[in-house]
């Protein structure tokens, strides 16, 4: 690359217009972009003295100073000769004037031709060329940089949209950005308006990438309310549209399931699924166990002390005092109980415990923190290679949780009348049971499944999950599901259970604190935390997720049993309008 110098450019239209430059060589971007390059423009002015910005800036330094030390001492002397301090000569007023004015003056503009001169230094990529980029240095200098020749074309810089309401001084902060010299992650604390750092940081990134964001909306979102806890770095939000599903008759109780999805048909399926469960009299949930776990990883010189730690954290005698200690970590947080797994010197402790209304992940991994310091003073030798050993296990398949649960464990079940199978699921008992042993059990064995014996539990749960704010992720271990069914009532009915050990919800704390899904939440009469019986809200919400899953299941093998799953997929799961045309 090489660099020309030329005269300042009053707009980005005039980038292309050729003119005699003196070549300059630097060895990389970095020597181009060093505090080396320096600012060939005069110094501004000051608006409160007719000098340069830094020497009002020293003289309004030095006077607030000078002044404060002055009535220091001269208000020391009146107190020692006992004169009233409110008793003020002219020279001790006028000092008082000049100490306020040049605190004012200080708090409003020290410090302001330092940041003129980081965002006159800055740097922008010109987009207007077509076969290179110019990354501008300042305002007299430019580097050439060929775009690869697999790059598509970039659009014009007029092409990429102008920041909304965009001030000048924003469209000096994206410079800013865009030159690296203000990092995007800080804009947020340095503006202190979340909407305006997100609208700052679409420009640069527009600017930085050559593409435009258009249709990735900006306005109509609370920033602040995502601001340390959902999201870093945000330029805008997507919109996914949510349907309902149901009612959805579980335990006695009605309830309309809020499902966030650009999967056609889910919805309409699930609803389904709930009619039929509906007309047969509900379905039944049981919750068998609540608890979230971490497991950390410690290491000890043998594995014969690390076999004695495992021994005293089993022991049922240090068991009351370990619960104490995890215990301090919330109000919520009950240790239940503590399973080991050795691997050589390696120890793998999981701590279960209950976290009331909310998911937990941070409230069991502070208590399991109070633990590990607390064995410490009797294990000295033990390493803590990590909070987290995987044998949690969290956001990953394992037969750990498909064995002994995590998070809420629950069986949900009902029976579905003949009637209700031939002519709202448009199929028969037999067809649908022998669907079953052949697709979800032994085609999942044959496949080697881990927890995935069902038809599409991850559908549903990954649907309710982003509606109400929780951690899409967890949707790996929330789907493990095993989906039976059987004829009853000599072979008239159908019996249909999902039972599902690793349900990971929560209704506060996380994404559960947003409006759209807090809205949801509230719609299934969950929202927040449960003030007279903690972690009966999560519980139940991890209820209506099983139940929702055995419509969901019911519905799609019905279809499947009846030959009419591409057919609904192409009628509802497909657009005859051209997308290429809506999107231009």
């Amino acid at each position: 690359m090489d660099i020309r110098r030329r005269p300042p450019l009053p707009s980005h239209s005039n980038y292309n217009k050729k003119q005699e430059h003196k070549p300059i060589t630097p060895p990389t971007y970095a020597a181009a972009s060093s505090a080396e390059v320096v600012d060939q423009r005069s110094p501004k002015a000051s608006d409160a003295l007719p000098l340069p910005l830094y020497l009002t800036n020293g003289i309004f330094f030095t006077l607030f100073f000078s002044v404060a030390y002055f009535l220091l001492h001269r208000w020391r002397d009146k107190i020692r000769s006992s004169i009233p301090l409110h008793v003020v000569t002219l020279s001790e007023l006028a000092a008082i004037v000049s100490l306020i004015a040049s605190f004012i003056y200080l708090l409003g503009f020290f410090g302001i031709d330092f940041v003129q001169s980081i965002i006159s230094r800055n740097c922008a990529w010109d987009l207007e060329n077509d076969d290179e980029r110019r990354f501008i240095v300042n305002e007299d200098q430019i580097i050439h940089c060929p775009v690869p020749s697999s790059v598509s074309a970039k659009p014009k810089l007029s092409d990429l949209p102008a920041i909304p309401s965009a001030s000048q001084d924003d469209e000096e902060i994206v410079k800013s950005v865009v030159s690296g010299k203000v990092p995007s992650y800080s804009l947020e604390s340095k503006l202190g308006d979340c909407f305006r750092a997100a609208k700052i940081r679409r420009g640069a990134v527009q600017r930085l990438a050559g593409r435009s964001l258009e249709g990735l909306p900006l306005e109509g979102f609370d920033y602040d309310s995502i601001l340390g806890q959902c999201c870093e770095m945000p330029v805008g939000y997507v919109q996914i549209p949510v349907g309902i599903a149901g009612p959805l008759l579980l335990n006695g109780c009605e309830y309309s399931v809020p499902m966030a999805t650009t999967e056609g048909c889910l919805v309409a399926s699930t609803n389904r699924g709930c009619k039929a469960i509906y007309a047969s009299g509900g379905a039944t949930c049981v919750l068998l166990r609540d608890a979230m776990t971490r497991a950390p990883v410690v290491r000890f010189t043998s594995a014969k002390r690390a076999t004695e730690l495992k021994f005293f954290l089993e022991a049922p005698l240090n068991f009351d005092t370990l619960a104490v200690v995890f215990n301090k970590s919330s109000r919520f947080a009950r240790l239940q109980g503590i399973h080991c797994a050795i691997a050589g010197k390696n120890l793998y402790i999981r701590f279960s415990c209950s976290t009331g209304d909310a998911m937990g992940m941070n409230m069991v991994s502070k208590g399991v923190q109070n633990v590990l310091d607390f064995l410490q003073s009797d294990f000295p030798d033990m390493d803590v290679i990590g909070i987290s050993g995987n044998f949690c296990s969290d956001k990953k398949p394992a037969a750990v949780n498909w064995i002994e649960g995590r998070g809420k464990s629950v069986v949900c079940e009902a029976i579905i009348t003949r009637d209700v199978v031939t002519k709202v699921l448009k199929t028969s008992v037999p067809a649908l049971v022998e669907l079953n042993m052949l697709k979800n059990l032994t085609g999942s064995a044959i496949a080697g499944s881990l927890g995935g014996f069902n038809a599409h539990a991850a559908n549903i749960v990954s649907a309710i999950y982003i509606a109400t704010g929780q951690d899409p992720a967890q949707n790996i271990e929330s789907s493990h599901c095993i989906t039976m069914m059987e004829a009853v009532n000599n072979g008239n009915d159908l019996h249909i259970s999902v039972t599902m050990p690793s349900i990971e919800v929560g209704t506060v704390g996380g994404g559960t604190q947003l409006a759209s899904q807090s809205a949801c939440l509230n719609l299934l009469g969950v929202k927040g935390a449960n003030k007279d019986s903690p972690g009966s809200n999560s519980q139940l919400l991890a209820s209506i997720v099983a139940g929702s899953v055995l419509a969901g299941e019911l519905s799609l093998m019905s279809a499947i049993a009846a030959g009419q799953l591409v057919k609904s997929h192409m009628k509802y799961n497909r657009s005859s309008r051209d997308v290429t045309k809506i999107g231009s």
